[in-house]
């Protein structure tokens, strides 16, 4: 059984971005790298391989020719081998790729290999624009059974028995033969890439498809309507005493709006 996992480049979580003149983020200059989530996604299908549950772990990415760094940084974490589905002129802004557009190519990319692939996992968001679509719209394409925001995953019979938790709490999930799993930062903590790893990892096969031969509609169905800086964060205000701070707070209505009743 194979497992593949979808990643894509992002500006690197420590670099500080700006809205442009133009209503966008201008990416020349800025380091790139692996989406975190993803970054947990590969971490977690290299354990199940490491622990004989798997073959082989592919990882792919939609893009142009510069996506090929995050698939090296991903070879180098211990992938066996990386595709590189290769969008040209699709891809040259921000929102002319959406996420169903994703999810597309990653079906047609699964058709074209048959059941080579018995687990997809994949970052629960990109941290560019906070979608979270493509592995709930992956598994409806295939008809797969799905699990989100996954915190914890394993293999249980014929499938696997993972945990799905967020603030309103926690649930587990029986996925019966393969399955579409996304992955919260929570799902495994990513290795370190050692200099040796680097090295090697050119040595790994990464292959370039042309999108076009796999006959998807690229046409984005979402677009971005606006985009801009968070405001200023206002002055804090301070207070005397503990019922100088309720008062603030009922004046504020901070409790209705957590929807508790007071």
């Amino acid at each position: 059984m194979k497992i593949l996992v979808p990643v894509k480049r992002v500006v690197d979580p420590n670099v500080r971005v700006r809205v442009g003149a133009g209503g966008a983020i201008d990416t020349n200059g800025l380091k790139m790298s692996l989406n975190p989530f993803d970054e947990c996604a590969l971490e977690k299908a290299l354990q199940l391989k490491e622990a004989g549950h798997a073959s082989q772990v592919t990882v792919i990415t939609c893009g142009q020719a510069n996506s090929q760094d995050v698939l090296r940084t991903a070879l180098a974490m211990g992938a066996d081998n990386a595709v590189l589905l290769d969008t040209g002129a699709a891809a040259t802004s921000q929102d002319s790729l959406d996420s169903l557009a994703v999810a597309r190519l990653l079906r047609a990319y699964l058709s074209a290999h048959g059941d080579a692939f018995g687990l997809v996992i994949c970052g629960k968001q990109a941290i560019d624009d906070d979608t979270g679509g493509v592995a709930a719209m992956l598994a409806g394409l295939l008809d797969w059974p799905q699990a989100l925001d996954a915190s914890a995953i394993a293999v249980h019979g014929a499938g696997w028995r993972v945990t799905c938790g967020d603030d309103s709490g926690t649930a587990t999930w029986q996925l019966d033969g393969a399955a579409v799993v996304s992955a919260d930062l929570r799902l495994a903590e990513p290795r370190r890439v050692s200099l040796p790893n680097i090295v090697k990892a050119r040595q790994k096969p990464l292959a370039t498809l042309d999108a076009a031969t796999l006959g998807v509609t690229l046409t984005p169905q979402s677009r971005i309507v606006e985009l801009r800086d968070p405001p200023a964060r206002q002055a804090g205000v301070k207070v005397a005493n503990t019922a100088a701070l309720l008062d603030a707070l009922a004046a504020h209505r901070v409790f209705d709006r957590a929807g508790a009743i007071v």
